[in-house]
């Protein structure tokens, strides 16, 4: 069985850019070449919310993920999410569902909202979903990053 860590951060920085980057930094991901896939979480795996991804291997390796992140200039609020549900029981398949936005309380429900919606389209028994919001401070003279992140196990060679 593998481990899916949900991880979250946030920065500012001079770019937009710079700013995603410090925030994936503030996650423990900054080092690894992400791959987003949809939002399937396999029948395998559980997901654990750790705020800060442990080491996930060599530097320059590829990391798939899910993927929530928002941007925004200067003095303006970035929020991201992410909702995920197990199959209930954890004995089958799961979903994560992914939002962005400047006001967290709006991300948090259209992150929920949508995880429902797709939970309907599957013929599958869930457990109560979770979500993980991360809202940036604001900063005069910076972009803002906020992203939220589930890292599929550990990372792999990328060549």
């Amino acid at each position: 069985m593998s481990t899916i860590r949900v991880v979250w951060g946030s920065a500012a920085g001079p770019t937009k850019m710079a700013a995603y980057d410090g925030a994936l930094a503030d996650a423990g991901i900054e080092n690894y070449n992400l791959v987003t896939v949809s939002s399937v979480i396999p029948a395998t795996a559980r997901v654990e919310a750790v705020g800060t991804a442990p080491d996930l291997g060599p530097v320059g390796n590829r990391l798939t993920v899910v993927q929530g992140h928002a941007t925004a200039a200067d003095n303006e609020p970035a929020s991201a999410a992410l909702a995920w549900a197990e199959s209930d029981g954890g004995e089958g398949p799961g979903l994560f569902y992914e939002t962005t936005g400047t006001d967290p309380d709006s991300v948090r429900e259209r992150a929920l909202d949508g995880l429902e919606a797709g939970q309907a389209l599957r013929n599958w028994a869930f457990d109560e979903p979770s979500v993980q919001v991360e809202t940036t401070e604001e900063e005069s003279g910076a972009y803002q990053a906020a992203v939220v992140v589930a890292a599929y196990g550990t990372s792999e060679p990328i060549c």
